[in-house]
């Protein structure tokens, strides 16, 4: 486990960054072409493969825990729905896939990635077990009351309202002994070379993180239920879309720091088509004495956390020294060794998980820019 989380957090920073850059051109084309061409559907793609990549990194540092989560209000039936177009057109024809998915079951407080990991690994299973004869996949989101008497079915989880995720296979099932072991670490029924054992692993820990529970149902020959269990949120979630931000009256004079000459070229883009005016940096030394010489010229730092001759933390710190009220957003690709305690004491405002999403990164520079006022 230790060398696994080793050999995660060596690879996930360079990884993220050519994910970065991917989904980051991918996402400036697609906004730009017609939602009803071709090209628009295989760039389309194009986002969906590096959604799957940056899931697979994360799934690897979530599980040697490495992982930072990146939690909010969050309408899960988006999440869903956009993976089952995924689904639909990976699965064969042999698989039947019905969905009853309420758009209005309610929010839970989640991590995006982590709710489509837990998601796509039950799927996942679903079609191993349906591969060779074929089946029917079920999909349901419902939202549902845990009450006093109740909750001896569910020991883990407290009464309350929850929303309860049911993936259904017709698939070969499994037997008692089998169901006793799937959550054990690198326990897995697949051949050598087609499954590590990590897959059930790691969603039963994020549904844990999640104050959640999970529930397995199976018998041979008949099939098998997972119904995940996740506490609904008092708040409702933020329904505006990327493309509604992008003619949204965002202000203000951010400067954007990367030594990735391309995620500094997409973060620029991606700012200045949400509203902001953007100054971007290469070299965070370049960042620093541009910063010196007019330090009320800018409303946001954005910087890059791993960097030659500078960390951002480290940037973060002298930016701190020269005007102490500026807000820091600090982008990572791996969250190891950052903490609210570290944050806290440099002055960072918010941590930005790589690869970054123009959704995300619209969400989090305006709730940064509106702390700041407030």
């Amino acid at each position: 486990m230790e060398a696994l989380g080793t050999l995660a957090g060596g690879i996930a920073h360079d990884f993220n960054n050519i994910l970065s850059a991917i989904n980051g051109y991918a996402e400036l084309a697609q906004l730009r072409c017609s939602e009803h061409t071709k090209l628009h559907h295989y760039i389309d793609q194009i986002g969906m493969a590096s959604l799957r990549a940056k899931n697979l990194v994360q799934q690897i540092l979530t599980f040697s825990r490495h992982g930072k989560s990146e939690k909010r209000t969050l309408d899960i039936s988006s999440v869903i729905n956009e993976t089952l177009k995924l689904i639909r057109a990976t699965f064969p024809s042999t698989i039947e896939i019905r969905q009853n998915i309420r758009s209005d079951s309610g929010a839970v407080v989640a991590d995006e990635t982590q709710i489509h990991q837990v998601f796509m690994n039950l799927c996942t299973n679903a079609f191993h077990s349906m591969e060779k004869e074929g089946g029917l996949l079920e999909v349901g989101l419902v939202p549902v009351s845990i009450g006093i008497y109740d909750s001896s079915s569910y020991p883990v989880i407290s009464p309350g309202k929850y929303l309860k995720l049911i993936v259904s296979d017709t698939g070969h099932g499994m037997d008692e002994d089998t169901l006793a072991q799937i959550f054990n670490p690198y326990f897995t029924t697949k051949k050598a070379g087609e499954g590590t054992g990590m897959g059930l692993s790691t969603v039963h820990g994020i549904v844990k993180d999640h104050g959640g529970s999970i529930k397995v149902y199976s018998r041979p020959g008949v099939g098998t239920t997972f119904q995940v269990f996740l506490p609904i949120a008092q708040t409702d979630p933020d329904h505006l879309t990327a493309e509604t931000r992008l003619f949204s009256s965002s202000t203000g004079y951010i400067l954007f720091v990367d030594d990735e000459k391309q995620l500094t070229e997409i973060g620029n883009e991606l700012l200045e088509g949400l509203g902001y005016l953007v100054e971007t940096r290469v070299n965070p030394l370049d960042a620093i004495d541009a910063f010196r010489i007019n330090p009320n010229k800018y409303d946001l730092i954005i910087t890059d956390m791993t960097m030659p001759k500078m960390t951002g933390e480290r940037l973060a710190r002298e930016i701190k020294k020269i005007r102490r009220d500026i807000p820091v957003i600090l982008c990572t690709g791996f969250g190891a060794n950052i903490n609210a305690e570290t944050l806290s004491e440099i002055g960072v405002d918010q941590v930005l998980m790589k690869p970054i999403t123009l959704s995300r990164l619209a969400d989090i520079v305006r709730k940064t820019m509106d702390d700041q006022v407030a």
